[in-house]
């Protein structure tokens, strides 16, 4: 009996209150056209209904491969657990996601896991053990006592708890069952034998295809084509057919949006460096810039989502990765893309010419063990404390994704961010900075409306270092608090940076240093000291 089936009988047999899990990262690797019919089949018939829906990360952009969305509608979802949720507004409409909206109307339950515990919970569930315990995210927003990752009023369950194991506080993730997978791969043979021979990630699809059949459930996959089963090396057929029930052919999935496909991304062919985009001169720029001063060669350095992406690729436009010295710069992100240039927008999370690319369980004990060096993360919100907040702020909701992960296991941290949001206007003439309109929502607050890391406590207590990178300042997070080092020229110190501010920062005017005007020029900018 052949498992090739289309979208739509696949999703037929999903019943009323089951568990549904999926995963994709943005547009990477998500399995669109199963979402899109189990959507459909709901707004047809009113069913299922009541379902859990598991995303360990994102899925979906919400734009041109929508993902999550196509199943956020109430009724059909009754509650969602993911690692991280979409927030941006469709240029094109204007519009937030449908899945902020009824996160907002609180219309469903909605929990927000670190994408770490989110992939490593599948382990557990697969393993049939009781849950998944963590030391990571204590004192942060998925702990009990700061919300336990609660993003809705309606999330009055407690899926995460604090234990004591010899004397130590712990955080406690329960498992339960997974009914329903939906994956994405390459290819399948007719035996239903998943390969991803042109996908540029794995993410956490072997661990749902393992959590959901120990709980005795179904694995539906979505492929861009059907090869023969003697096509393959076996090395290379990642997932075993005897755990795919169901297969879905869909060849005119798109990789990413904008993309529909690029071999660059998994090195079938590699892209010349100097067809990559070249970030146009911005306040987000100068943040890059500045940052990669403090990339080393050598050392594994990972960015996260954000103003911190664009930093390899200033680093490109600079020509630091000419004439084969790409190899010194060891770069990857939270999602397994190791080697090659980390990309940025909607375009995150998949390598241009990556070395390797490991399984996205597999890439967060690399993390969680402390591999990743070095870490470029973008911040929100920075507050009198030291508490950096990216996870929940005004009427965003996009969860804290890989963040507590890796700012809690590096050992250098870098945050950039624009000083101010919300309506910031900058120009750049003479080598300096002009802030025509100020931003109206300020980003270093007294209190964060999320802790999503302390910065302060890793600083005292485990001895990393901090940086905070602006369009127009730099700070650095000591022991006695947050300390200005720098500020741009142009810029007016009491008005433009400790008059945006709701706290006063150390501030010692006799070693405050002016940011290089190379920084600000529009010719080529200071090549990073390696």
């Amino acid at each position: 009996m052949s498992k090739i089936i289309d979208a739509a009988a696949a999703v037929a047999s999903i019943k009323d209150g089951q568990t549904v899990a999926s995963v994709g990262v943005i547009g990477w690797i998500t399995p669109d056209a199963v979402l899109k019919a189990l959507g459909e089949r709901f707004r047809e018939t009113g069913a299922p209904r009541d379902l859990t829906f598991y995303f360990p990360v994102g899925t979906g952009d919400a734009q041109d491969i929508k993902g999550m969305d196509h199943v956020a509608q109430a009724g059909l979802m009754k509650r969602i657990v993911s690692g991280s949720y979409i927030n941006p507004v469709d240029p094109r409409t204007g519009k937030r996601p449908e899945l902020m909206r009824l996160i907002r109307e609180n219309a469903i339950e909605a929990y927000s896991w670190p994408i770490g515990a989110s992939m490593h919970w599948l382990r557990e569930v697969a393993r049939k053990s009781p849950g998944y315990i963590t030391r990571v995210g204590l004192g942060t927003y998925i702990d009990p006592e700061q919300g336990g990752g609660k993003f809705t009023a309606r999330a009055t369950q407690d899926l995460v708890r604090r234990i004591e194991i010899d004397g130590e506080t712990l955080l406690f993730y329960p498992s339960w069952p997974v009914d329903v997978a939906i994956v994405r791969a390459a290819s399948a043979d007719e035996h239903g034998n998943l390969s991803f021979e042109d996908e540029p990630l794995f993410s956490s699809n072997i661990g749902l295809v393992l959590a959901a059949k120990a709980s005795g459930g179904q694995v539906i996959a979505q492929v861009r084509r059907v090869v023969s089963s003697d096509s393959r090396p076996a090395s290379t057929t990642t997932i075993p057919g005897m755990f795919v029930d169901h297969v879905v052919v869909d060849d005119a999935m798109m990789m990413a949006s904008e993309t529909p496909y690029e071999p660059a991304y998994f090195s079938g062919k590699r892209m010349p460096l100097n067809r990559l985009p070249r970030p146009e001169m911005s306040a987000d720029k100068v943040i890059a810039a500045r940052a990669a001063r403090e990339v080393r060669k050598r050392e594994l350095s990972i960015f996260g989502f954000g103003a911190a992406a664009d930093v390899p690729l200033v680093m490109a436009e600079q020509g630091l990765f000419d004439d084969g010295a790409l190899k010194d710069y060891w770069f990857t992100t939270e999602h397994g893309s190791y080697g090659g240039v980390v990309m940025s927008g909607w375009q995150f999370s998949a390598n241009v010419n990556p070395d390797s690319i490991l399984d996205g369980l597999y890439q967060f004990d690399a993390i969680d063990g402390g591999l990743c060096a070095f870490a470029a993360l973008a911040f929100a919100q920075f507050d009198a404390n030291g508490v950096v907040n990216v996870s929940k702020f005004g009427n965003a909701n996009p969860g804290a994704g890989g963040f507590i992960d890796i700012a809690e296991s590096a050992k250098r941290l870098v945050f950039t961010g624009t000083f101010t949001t919300n309506g910031l206007v900058t120009s750049f003439e003479g080598s300096k900075l002009t802030i025509k309109q100020e931003g109206r929502v300020r980003k270093f607050c007294k209190s964060a409306d999320s802790v999503t890391y302390r910065v302060a406590q890793g600083v005292i207590e485990r001895g990393q270092t901090a940086l905070v990178v602006t369009e127009r300042a730099a700070f650095e997070y000591r022991p006695e608090g947050l300390t200005l080092i720098e500020i741009a020229p142009g810029v007016d110190l009491e008005r433009d940076v400790l008059g945006q501010m709701d706290f006063e920062p150390i501030v010692d005017r006799s070693t405050l240093r002016e940011m290089d005007r190379a920084l600000f020029g529009e010719g080529e900018l200071m090549r990073v000291a390696s």
